[in-house]
Formats: structure tokens, C-alpha cells, sequence
């Protein structure tokens, strides 16, 4: 038994606090060693000199909603949401923000909004994700097509290394003096430098990735703040970030497209692209056919003869230009779409935009036999084989007995994918595990990334040296290695831990057994998307206080 760490926060070990965080989204359940809720940056050093002298592991955590289980593990949870001095501190000449990691998205944008600004990138859990998970995990969203993903608008950070100390970082200034840099610069860099060539071969030529290090960003800019972005919490656990800020649009305006043929994708987002979109969202027949056939929301969102549906939002700083881009939006869709609906408001856009958000609630409302699990979700594949890589999914889904819904940010070609499948089916994990090898393989045949925005997490470990090479991975081992020597920080996430993606589930007749009553919350926060509730809650106080 060892002894607690010394934190001025809570540490618990108790079977209930450990049960209430062995989920977040995505599909793995995992009974942590134990929860601790550092109180500030002082508890949060403690905690892990207490780790390294131990070895015990971490897995840093915000809200929980990151679906590639980079947030659940075997060792300490480290819930980062309850510590102090999460500040919001907004330059509004400067157009710069500096957060707490713990700060949501949708509070930042509320605090900048006052001054007319806005952090664009939009990842769907905004109203939840802390900015520290967004930063873990290179989050991006439906605007990326415009404005990329977080990579690009983080200008500083503030990391705690496995050496116990803190070091702030920014963007094209001198790295300060530490134990974890300096074994970078001395045995990572060079070596990474000098294989910039093979790097730039092996990487994905994906408008959007968010697997592996970022090995690519860095021989670009030099910059190590380019190569902790994305990182998923294995290098060091960001504490505060420091954010360039963008000006809010004056205006919106949105664009509905029905399409026969996905065969037809290529060609209108290769159109769209010319009009400055800041979003071309995708909604397969797998998509439409889940929202028509619901009885609550069906009615009214059903689109007749199309194989896909774009979604198109345009935003501009005055009404003339908006005009003047939906008037060309829509004279470039027409002789390739069969049917085109505008909306020339930002009011109207939403309402455009409804059949979107209208799966979310199905989805939820399906029976515990039938579960929508995210296991090829991410996928981000070269715009020209979009049509290809959807045939494909659809293919060998069927063959499989599982129906998919899919969505996605068609300017990107990146694809997201809910796997529903009859969880009291005999062998429905085997089955599973056979489509995640069989699409895993389509994806690098087509010179694609299994991660557009989500991160690798435990899900997609076991697939980077696929997908880049030994050599590459032998790469990514000496960043880990510099960085976090004992592998304190999130192990398995990244790189593997060896055991199979499929396993260590939230359902099936082999998932851990937990109390009842935390199970039934956890399932209701999944239900609900309600990620911003706190976990420890669930759990109660501890059974000597009571």
C-alpha cells in the first residue's frame, strides 16, 4: 500500500471514486489505481514527484468527452477542473487571451465575445471540452476548413514535466532551462532535424491530423511548442495557455446541398473551396436515413433521392460580401447538386443546420442492446478519395452485420463514424475488431490519418507504425523518452501498451462491474453529452465520512 502524495486537494482510492471516473467518452471503461484533484500548481508538482518516486502513472483529464481514451487508465486520474487560478485574462488590442487549462472553450468565448473576438476553432463538445484537453489533443472542428485546427492559435503554454518542474513556453522565444528540454534539444532534436526528409514523406498529406507527435509542425517552425500540441497529456500536463484571438464575423450565412452521388463530393467541395467557406459540413445517407426514419425528428428532414447532404456556412464582416459569396456559393453548387436551399441570416443558417443536430438525440435514445460506439471515428483521408473511403465503410460495415451512421467536415475529407452494433450478439466484438483492422487498412491505402482531430488515445496506439513507419515511431519513442524518461505520463496512449484496441470495454459481457448507480450516471451523462458534470460527485463522500 503506498502512501498518499502529499496534496493540499483530494486523493481518493476508494472503490466509488474509482469507478466514477473509469469512463469518459468513447468506448473504454478502466478501473483507475486512484482519482486525485490537485488544488493548484504547488498540489500538481507534489503529485508528481510523489508519481516518479513511486512509479506510478498519470492520465491527465478535464471533462472526460476526448473519445480515444487518452483520459481513462490503470494508474491515477488526474482531474484537472477543480484547480485554482483558472483565470480568463483577455488583450483585446492584442487580440490574445491566457486561460486556466481547465477553462472550457465556450467560457473563453463568452469573455472574448465582449470584445468582439472569438478562439474559431470549433470542436462540437466546446460547451464542455476544457482548452488543456483541446490542446492534448490538436482539437479542430467544423470551422477548420477556414481556420485549421488549435495548433496554430496556441502562442504559449505552461507545462509541468515528469522532473517535477514547471516551464513556460512561448511561441518563437528561447525555451527556459530544464531538465526535460535539454534532454530534448540534446538527444531528440537533432536526430528529428536530421530526418525532416523522411518525415515529410511519411506523414499523412491530410488537410488535418492528429496522430503521433507532431513531428512534421516542428521541422517546420522549430518551435516545441508545435510538438507538445497534440501530445494527448504523454509529454507533461499543460496548465495554462496562451491564446492568439480572432475577430467575430459580422455577419452568417448558410448553404443546404443534396447530392445523388457521393461520387459527386470531390467535384462540390472542390467548388466551394474558391468561395471561402468557414465550414462544409457532411451528412451521408447513413446520417439521413437514421434522422427520417425517427418518429420524433423525422418529420421534415428527409431528403429524397440524396446519397449526401453538404452544409455550408459562409461568414463575412459585411452584408454586401456575405451577398456577394452566397450568390457565388450557390451558382457554383447548382450544376452539381440536386437541390440547393440558402439562408441569409444567421438565424435562418441554424435552421438549415437543424438536420445536423438531429442525430445526437436518436442516438441517445437507442437500447442498451444496440449501443453507438466511436471506433473508426476519426478518420481524415486526402479530399479526392472522400467517395471512396465512405463506399468503403459502408461495404464492409454490411458485411460485417453493423450499421453506421455517418458525418463529417467534407472540406477536409475528414469522416466521423458511430458504429452501432447488437451488443447481445454473440462474437459482436470479434466482428468489430475485424471492421476497426479492415477500415484501419483502407485508410493507409489511401494515404490517410486515423486521427483528423481526436488523437490516437489507446484506440488508434496500436496503428502509427502502419501508418508511419518504424522509423518514424523510433522518432516518436525519443520524444516520449526525452521528455518523460520513466513513462509516467499516460502510458499506452500514443504509443502502445500492447494489449488489442478492442478490449477493456464499456459494454459486453466482460466490461468491469460497477456500482449501479455511478453505471446509471455514467450512462446518462453519455446520453445527454452532459460532460461537464463532475465525476467525483457520483461517487459521493468517502465511506469513513459518512
Amino acid at each position: 500500500m503506498l502512501p498518499p502524495p502529499p496534496l493540499k486537494g483530494l486523493y481518493r482510492d476508494d472503490s466509488r471514486a474509482r469507478a466514477a471516473y473509469a469512463e469518459a467518452a468513447g468506448i473504454y471503461r478502466i478501473l483507475p489505481r486512484a482519482v486525485a484533484l490537485p488544488l493548484d500548481q504547488d498540489d500538481l508538482l507534489h503529485l508528481v514527484c510523489w508519481a516518479a518516486d513511486y512509479g506510478v502513472a498519470l492520465i491527465p483529464r478535464g471533462a472526460g468527452s476526448a473519445m480515444g481514451g487518452g483520459n481513462v487508465g490503470d494508474g491515477v486520474v488526474v482531474d484537472l477542473t477543480r484547480m485554482a487560478g483558472q483565470r480568463i485574462d483577455i488583450d483585446r488590442n492584442a487580440a490574445h487571451a491566457v486561460t486556466g487549462a481547465g477553462i472550457t472553450l465556450a467560457q473563453l468565448n463568452a469573455a472574448a465575445a465582449s470584445h468582439g473576438l472569438r478562439l474559431p476553432p470549433d470542436p462540437s463538445s466546446g460547451r464542455w471540452a476544457t482548452l488543456g484537453g483541446m490542446v492534448a489533443t490538436n482539437a479542430a472542428g467544423a470551422r477548420s476548413v477556414r481556420y485549421g485546427s488549435v495548433r496554430g492559435w496556441v502562442e504559449s503554454l505552461t507545462l509541468v514535466t515528469a522532473d517535477g518542474e514547471s516551464v513556460a513556453l512561448q511561441r518563437g522565444a528561447t525555451p527556459p532551462s530544464s531538465a526535460a528540454l535539454s534532454r530534448f534539444t540534446q538527444d531528440a532534436a537533432p536526430v528529428i532535424r536530421a530526418e525532416a526528409a523522411l518525415i515529410r514523406t511519411r506523414f499523412p498529406h491530410t488537410r488535418k491530423n492528429s496522430s503521433g507527435y507532431a513531428l512534421d509542425a516542428f521541422v517546420k517552425s522549430g518551435d516545441v511548442l508545435d510538438l507538445l500540441v497534440g501530445a494527448e497529456g504523454t509529454l507533461g500536463i499543460v496548465t495554462e495557455i496562451g491564446w492568439r484571438l480572432d475577430p467575430v464575423p459580422a455577419v452568417r450565412a448558410g448553404v443546404r446541398a443534396s447530392l445523388r452521388s457521393t461520387e459527386l463530393l470531390g467535384e462540390a467541395v472542390e467548388a466551394l473551396m474558391v468561395c471561402g467557406p468557414s465550414a462544409i459540413e457532411l451528412l451521408d445517407r447513413t446520417f439521413l436515413d437514421l434522422v427520417a426514419q425517427d418518429a420524433l425528428v423525422g418529420t421534415g428532414l428527409r431528403f429524397s433521392g440524396a446519397e449526401a447532404v453538404l452544409l455550408v456556412e459562409l461568414e463575412r464582416d459585411d452584408p454586401a460580401s456575405l451577398r456577394d459569396a452566397l450568390e457565388k456559393t450557390t451558382a457554383r453548387l447548382r450544376p452539381i447538386a440536386h437541390s440547393v436551399d440558402t439562408a441569409f441570416t444567421a438565424e435562418a443558417a441554424e435552421r438549415l443546420w437543424d438536420v445536423r443536430h438531429a442525430a445526437s438525440p436518436i442516438l441517445a435514445r437507442l437500447p442498451e442492446e444496440r449501443r453507438s460506439l466511436q471506433v473508426i471515428e476519426d478518420a481524415c483521408v486526402p479530399l479526392a478519395s472522400m467517395s471512396r473511403y465512405i463506399q468503403f465503410v459502408r461495404r464492409a460495415a454490411s458485411s460485417h452485420q453493423i450499421p453506421v451512421v455517418m458525418f463529417g467536415h467534407a472540406g477536409d475529407g475528414h469522416i466521423h463514424v458511430n458504429l452501432l452494433p447488437e451488443v447481445g450478439r454473440a462474437g459482436w466484438e470479434q466482428e468489430v475488431a475485424a471492421l476497426l483492422e479492415e477500415v484501419t487498412t483502407e485508410v493507409i491505402a489511401l494515404g490517410g490519418t486515423p486521427s483528423g482531430e481526436h488523437g490516437d488515445g489507446r484506440l488508434r496506439a496500436h496503428t502509427l507504425e502502419r501508418v508511419f513507419g518504424s522509423e518514424i515511431v523510433g522518432l516518436f519513442r525519443r520524444v516520449k523518452d526525452s521528455f518523460d524518461p520513466q513513462g509516467l505520463f499516460n502510458p499506452g496512449v500514443i504509443l502502445p501498451a500492447g494489449e488489442p484496441p478492442i478490449s477493456r470495454l464499456k459494454v459486453g459481457e466482460t466490461a468491469v462491474t460497477l456500482p449501479l448507480d455511478i453505471q446509471e450516471s455514467l450512462r446518462e451523462i453519455e446520453r445527454t453529452a452532459g460532460y461537464g458534470r463532475s465525476r467525483l460527485e457520483l461517487a459521493g463522500e468517502p465511506e469513513a465520512r459518512r
